[in-house]
């Protein structure tokens, strides 16, 4: 059914039914109401012929119809009606205005589920042939194109720089410049992560510009609608020297939809609402998980164990603002911006920082700290080395006051310490020499604190984004004996067949190590790059399987990298030795609001529209906040059709077909954490007791966004 083109009708959906189902479409036609139709199709299931597994599906939306539940992320109470809507489509009592396309086919793809059993795992060669569509940034076709964009792109710097004024900074020509002398000095400056932030694209003109007039009349009508609301454009020359303005050698679909921005964005900017409900501090209040935090937004925390650090410092900026930007509501509140002067650290952020060590000293449960933004790395080098200076020297004070406390009374130390950053994809040229000795020399004085596991965490989503620059900074800093993560934000160009996997395996090969595959989250303003959480499962289970090891590998493979002098190395070695195209070390998850993330959850309904209502339930293969055992069942309803989705891909150039099993992933599970991402096994015993937390008396509140 998939591979109808778009010119698929209701009517047609129809006749299918009829012809598949017509004691289903004469159950419809015959009963009076809904109530008369829902019996139906009870006794209709109780056929012991049909599929097991699409039987428990109709059941559940069968159980669910006629109830009223509570969508979290927009915080509405909506009634599912799918079977409802069902009979009044299929006895005719429904008009074409009232009904999508898209709510007929996914109905009717669930109930063929009766008749069609489960679909097998592709091939490994068919994933390796998805695989090889997709060229890395290493390729030299690629980067050929690239290096005569960059070359046009360093012409039009010229010009830019020769209309800047004398006063404004190192970035000037000197009187008398010749036309080579200027370009020459712009090759130099090139290699200076300064030199990329100071020429950044700002404006839908220049944007336009440095992607050689490629940009349509209507891309730009929607880039001065977002400057007139106040979006911030921000993309460095050197992310904007690997898009393809030339169309042809290399499809940039997946880099670009990163910087492009939808007319549903704009639209919707300025009435977003925080998808991450802890993020809501109120001084003196707990956040939506339960817990105190100081004043400001300096730190948020959803689970004991972690908390995230947001300095006050230019780390509140990017290297560039991605386009489904999980913070964009911090984007619209303008705590976060590209204003870098603005952003520099106050007097008063020693006192602040000090302030937010003792936050973290006297926790009893706290024992892993992402420092991120904006981006960690976009903080300047002596502001980092102080906050990692300040980090530390916490984590010595509270391992030394553990001495004096009994076991089963000691508070969790810190073990783990991680960089959030974007820098190695939008900048790798700040990764500089006195970073690298900043990452040294925390990693000397972190082991004397207990701190054992460092990370780097990057958000590689696309092949092509490494390039010979990224691939240089990733080496110099697993040179450091800091290790190399990947977060992946799986937008709709990122999820065609092999992208994901072609990724893991260039990045395996540098030695990075995946670790998350997010869902695209938010509201209306992703609707564009919105793929359905069936889509991350159908990955997961068609596409990453080739890359999953038994846990007897995976012990070996943890052996296999403590100690290994080249990380890169060691990953290559053992991939080719178990042959396995990559390691699927990643979870494919959804953040959900309030209670984390999630990828448990099952089908409860189909709106009108043909939007899926998914019904979640935590992850409950790590810890949480006490507050999670008495939350309301969380309900998600995605904000895009799965046909939409599909016609989406069609558009790309993808076939159909071969996304034909997307239907029948109504259910998933979380996958459990890959051993290289546990926290070590502490030779003590911590407190149960938790402190700078209030989840009330009595009967816990729901998740809703009015708290």
């Amino acid at each position: 059914m998939t591979q109808k083109n778009k010119a698929v009708t209701l009517h047609e959906v129809r006749l299918l039914f009829e012809n598949k189902f017509p004691e289903l479409l004469a159950g419809a036609v015959d009963s009076p109401d809904e109530a008369s139709f829902r019996q139906k199709i009870d006794a209709y299931l109780s056929d012991a012929s049909w599929n097991a597994e699409g039987v428990r599906v109709v059941r559940r939306l069968l159980e669910y119809d006629g109830r009223v539940v509570h969508e979290l992320s927009v915080g509405e109470d909506v009634k599912v009606e799918t079977l409802a809507l069902l009979w009044r489509f299929l006895s005719g009592r429904i008009g074409e205005d009232e009904i999508s396309l898209d709510f007929a086919l996914e109905l009717y793809h669930q109930f063929s589920r009766l008749h069609d059993g489960p679909s097998g795992v592709p091939e490994k060669e068919d994933v390796l042939r998805w695989m090889r569509r997709w060229p890395d940034g290493l390729n030299e076709q690629v980067r050929a194109i690239r290096e005569a964009n960059k070359e046009r792109i360093m012409a039009l710097l010229v010009r830019k720089i020769e209309h800047r004024p004398a006063s404004s900074g190192r970035y000037v020509f000197s009187e008398g410049c010749s036309e080579a002398e200027k370009l020459g000095w712009v090759r130099r400056w090139w290699g200076e992560a300064r030199f990329h932030l100071s020429m950044a694209v700002k404006s839908a003109a220049e944007l336009n510009r440095m992607l050689d007039g490629t940009l349509s009349g209507e891309t730009l009508r929607i880039y001065q609608q977002a400057q007139e609301k106040g979006i911030p454009v921000f993309v460095t020359p050197y992310y904007l020297s690997l898009l393809n303005p030339t169309g042809k050698g290399y499809d940039d679909a997946a880099i670009r939809s990163y910087v492009i921005y939808s007319s549903r964005l704009v639209e919707t900017f300025g009435g977003i609402r925080a998808w991450e409900r802890e993020d809501i501090v109120e001084e003196g209040k707990p956040n939506v998980a339960g817990w105190l935090l100081p004043g400001g937004h300096n730190i948020h925390r959803r689970y004991p164990e972690v908390a995230i650090l947001i300095p006050d410092t230019m780390g509140r900026a990017c290297g560039g603002l991605c386009a489904s930007c999980q913070r964009m509501y911090d984007f619209q509140s303008r705590r976060l911006n590209f204003e870098l002067e603005k952003l520099k650290p106050k007097e008063n952020w020693n006192t602040r920082l000090r302030k937010l060590m003792d936050y973290f000293e006297h926790d009893t449960q706290i024992r892993d700290i992402l420092i991120t933004g904006g981006d960690a790395l976009m903080s300047r080098n002596a502001t980092l080395r102080n906050i990692l200076d300040a980090v530390c020297k916490m984590a010595v004070r509270k391992r030394q006051a553990n001495l004096s406390r009994p076991d089963g009374e000691k508070y969790a130390e810190l073990q783990r310490v991680r960089l959030g950053t974007r820098l190695p994809v939008y900048l790798p040229m700040r990764v500089d020499d006195e970073l690298l000795d900043i990452l040294r020399d925390f990693r000397q004085k972190a082991a004397e604190a207990g701190i054992t596991q460092l990370f780097v965490q990057t958000h590689f989503q696309s092949p092509l984004e490494v390039t010979p620059e990224s691939r240089e900074a990733i080496r110099r800093i697993l040179s450091t004996g800091w290790a190399v993560t990947n977060q992946l934000v799986y937008n709709v160009a990122a999820s065609r067949r092999g992208h994901t996997a072609k990724l893991r395996k260039v990045l395996n090969s540098l030695g990075v190590i995946c670790y998350y595959t997010f869902t695209v989250k938010g509201f209306e303003e992703n609707y564009e790059v919105f793929a359905p959480n069936a889509r991350s499962l159908q990955e997961s289970a068609e596409e990453k399987a080739w890359g999953r090891l038994a846990p007897e590998a995976e012990h070996d493979f943890l052996e296999s990298l403590d100690g290994a002098p080249n990380k890169a190395v060691a990953v290559r070695q053992f991939c080719a030795a178990h042959d396995v195209p990559f390691l699927a070390t990643d979870r494919s998850v959804l953040n959900l609001p309030g209670i984390g993330k999630s990828m448990s959850f099952a089908l409860v309904g189909v709106d009108a529209k043909g939007r899926r209502i998914l019904r979640f339930d935590h992850d409950r293969t790590r810890r949480h906040s006490p507050i999670i055992d008495r939350v309301h069942e969380v309900y998600i309803r995605e904000n895009k059709p799965v046909y939409r989705y599909l016609l989406q891909l069609q558009d790309m150039g993808e076939d159909m077909g071969e996304y034909e099993t997307l239907w029948a992933y109504t259910e998933g599970e979380t996958e459990r954490r890959f051993p290289f991402f546990e926290y070590p096994v502490p030779d003590f015993s911590v407190t149960g007791r938790y402190t700078n937390l209030d989840v009330g008396e009595g009967e816990v509140r729901d998740l809703r966004p009015d708290w």
